[in-house]
């Protein structure tokens, strides 16, 4: 795509109920206003997981809680790859919208929303077949609890893809509030299904995964349904679901970049997850609390990428590339802000937070080990995946993916075996803090290049 410096094209009418303009107006303010509710969606997402491993743990033990967690990292995995790919979309259909082009936006639209939901299909099936193989490389300490669980869950990936991709049309147009309200619906419903069936139905890890599987339907369904009424954003017909072939490979060559980046990511921390479980179950069992506890420090900052990410797309589709850099910068404050906040957090009350989850001392020490250490590289995220932000948006996904494979595999890969060798667990977890960190450079340099002044939209 080549460069355009022209004015924004002119649009007549009004914005599509939902809509947000993000190219105007006070730019901490927007991303307040844009971004927070993505926080709370992430943080409403992340007690799926996180209510599953307390409620296993309470109820069930160790072995509940180390199913859960390598099946999860399973499916943390490929639900990642859903997210990266409808990135895609996100990108193209938030620079659409900055340049009033809403044919093409619809258009882009309806093609993300077909593919994602044949990705789905696909997906489920080999996660479903594939799941006794998958857990026995990962050298799973509890399998046939891992098995159930994983593929009781893998039907859920027909909704998850289903829903990312309606959210990436909601986010590319500024409407971060209704996928909020969505998921705060659907996680009351997992948190209510998890009790009923791990309680007194006493369904062990699989009423877990089936209390998480029917509540992300519940939530596809509902998207579903909030969609159908905004004919502005999205139409459920034919004409509007057909895959247009430009917008099918623009689409991957901006997301397949992204769901390898979060791919790559993701493999690395089944490596390390292959490794931990060489320790035995209650350190297995730890990992998948400390995990929990991690990625709920951690949402903060995604989201607040993920915002910014759709709100620098917009600026670039609209021209406006000093705006963008200044969402960016201002972005990135907050989350470093957020960073060491939640790494004095976990520093001060790590065996309080540990205990939440399980009641075996064995299990809340390997976890707080865990915690006091890689705790500390929440720092490196708080700065790479914001400069991620400004490379995605500006459709260099490519960028992010070969940031993300520098500090995923050449770092945290290698770093893991050879300090897993020589100086044991400790070594593995520290090698996992300091991994991200290569990343920051990186991200620095491409800013400085000035490369992502551009904008896609025709």
């Amino acid at each position: 795509m080549s460069k355009r410096t022209t004015h924004r094209p002119s649009f007549g009418g009004i914005m599509a109920t939902g809509t947000q303009d993000l190219t105007q107006g006070n730019i901490w303010k927007q991303i307040f206003i844009y971004a927070m509710p993505m926080v709370v969606s992430s943080l409403l997402q992340a007690l799926y997981n996180i209510v599953d491993t307390i409620i296993v743990g309470q109820f069930v033990g160790s072995v509940g809680i180390s199913a859960v967690n390598n099946s999860g990292q399973i499916l943390t995995l490929v639900t990642k790859v859903a997210i990266g790919l409808t990135t895609g979309g996100n990108i193209i259909i938030g620079q659409y919208f900055g340049a009033k082009q809403n044919e093409k936006r619809d258009q882009a639209s309806g093609t993300l929303f077909t593919l994602s939901m044949a990705l789905g299909v696909a997906v489920a099936l080999a996660m479903y077949f594939c799941a006794v193989p998958l857990l026995t490389v990962l050298g799973a300490p509890s399998m046939q609890e891992a098995v159930q669980y994983l593929q009781i869950c893998a039907v859920g990936m027909i909704p998850v893809f289903g829903y990312n991709a309606l959210a990436a049309v909601l986010r590319g147009v500024g409407n971060s509030k209704t996928p909020l309200n969505l998921i705060l619906i659907s996680t009351v419903a997992n948190l209510v299904l998890d009790v009923l069936f791990v309680g007194p139905l006493q369904m062990g890890v699989a009423g877990a995964a089936l209390a998480t599987t029917l509540s992300q339907f519940l939530c596809f369904a509902l998207a579903w349904a909030a969609l159908a009424k905004k004919q502005g954003l999205m139409k459920f017909t034919p004409s509007f679901l057909k895959i247009r072939l430009a917008m099918l490979k623009m689409i991957l060559r901006l997301g397949v970049p992204s769901a390898l980046q979060m791919t790559i990511a993701g493999f690395s921390w089944l490596v390390v997850t292959f490794l931990i479980n060489q320790y035995g179950l209650d350190v297995s069992a730890g990992n998948g609390v400390s995990i929990r506890i991690k990625d709920l420090c951690q949402l903060f900052i995604s989201a607040m990428a993920s915002g910014a990410t759709s709100m620098i797309a917009q600026n670039l589709g609209a021209c406006k590339f000093d705006r963008a850099k200044k969402i960016m910068y201002s972005t990135m404050k907050i989350t470093c802000i957020m960073a060491v906040a939640s790494i004095v957090l976990v520093q001060l009350t790590a065996p309080l937070l540990a205990a939440m989850f399980s009641s075996e001392q064995a299990v809340i020490d390997a976890a707080v080990l865990n915690l006091r250490i890689e705790i500390f590289g929440q720092i490196f995220y708080a700065i790479f995946m914001v400069y991620h932000s400004l490379a995605i948006g500006a459709g260099h996904s490519t960028f992010a993916m070969l940031s993300s494979f520098c500090n995923c595999i050449i770092f945290r890969v290698v770093l893991a075996f050879t300090f897993n060798h020589f100086f044991g667990l400790t070594g593995l977890y520290l090698a996992c803090a300091i991994a991200p960190s290569i990343s920051v450079p990186l991200g620095w340099l491409y800013t400085k290049s000035n490369a992502w002044r551009r904008s896609l939209a025709k």
